[in-house]
């Protein structure tokens, strides 16, 4: 007889011990050490705080979430058409590609102080922000699947495109064969 599957408690149960352990020994740490609240705050009065200024948190919070996925959606929405323009001509590969290396390697946090700057404190800000930090493993991702995607299933995703799947194409025929429909 086989065994059933363990509990999904046990699964939830150890992480959930490993942060009250951790929690605790921060505790311990900040009272048994006598560190100032300037340095490092108590884990009681972090909880404290939240509870106390937790509309402000939430409102704050719905800000930044708004700015991550605009931010995420505007990087697919430039991302994937560049990464499709990077893997098929190969011009345009060869020119942005080395650009496009080169701005990955510009620490984000190094650009947070210049876009305030330039765009102020508000959304704007944000947005440009996210999409900096998304944009680039956008590009390269979707570059390196597309590269690594076999020829035969672009040739058909083309084929598809330009409405030519209904003619007499030999790929379309071995699958009608095997029983089923491509």
């Amino acid at each position: 007889m086989s065994r059933p599957a363990p509990f999904a408690f046990g699964r939830m149960a150890y992480p959930c011990v490993g942060v009250l352990v951790l929690l605790a020994f921060w505790q311990g740490l900040c009272v048994a050490l006598s560190i100032h609240p300037s340095v490092l705050q108590t884990p009681m009065k972090v909880v404290a705080a939240m509870v106390e200024y937790g509309n402000t948190l939430v409102s704050g919070s719905w800000v930044s979430l708004k700015a991550t996925l605009y931010g995420f959606a505007l990087a697919i929405l430039l991302g994937v058409p560049l990464a499709l323009l990077l893997t098929t001509v190969r011009w345009v590969n060869l020119t942005f590609c080395p650009l496009a290396v080169g701005l990955q390697s510009v620490p984000k946090v190094a650009l947070a102080p210049i876009l305030l700057v330039w765009l102020g404190t508000g959304m704007a800000s944000k947005l440009a922000m996210a999409w900096l930090v998304a944009f680039f493993p956008v590009v390269v991702d979707t570059a390196a699947g597309l590269q690594s995607t076999p020829k035969e299933i672009l040739e058909l995703a083309r084929l598809s495109l330009t409405g030519l799947q209904d003619g007499p194409v030999p790929g379309r025929l071995a699958l009608r064969t095997n029983g089923r429909e491509g």
